[in-house]
């Protein structure tokens, strides 16, 4: 390894560690979703499964 990659190693870590508490108390804050707000995120990714799939049967 060359200093380069230790450097890069050491920011990556010092990024990670002041990351992580910002990102916790973001999670803590954050609303919850409801059953609706649910229904809104699986019904699109089913429609783009089953869109994928059609296209993988069609090959």
């Amino acid at each position: 390894m060359n200093w380069i990659q230790i450097g890069s190693a050491l920011m990556l870590a010092a990024m990670l560690f002041m990351l992580f508490p910002r990102a916790k108390a973001a999670i803590k804050q954050s609303p919850k979703g409801t059953s609706n707000d649910w229904m809104s995120f699986i019904v699109p990714m089913t429609v783009v499964v089953l869109f994928i799939f059609l296209l993988i049967s069609l090959v």
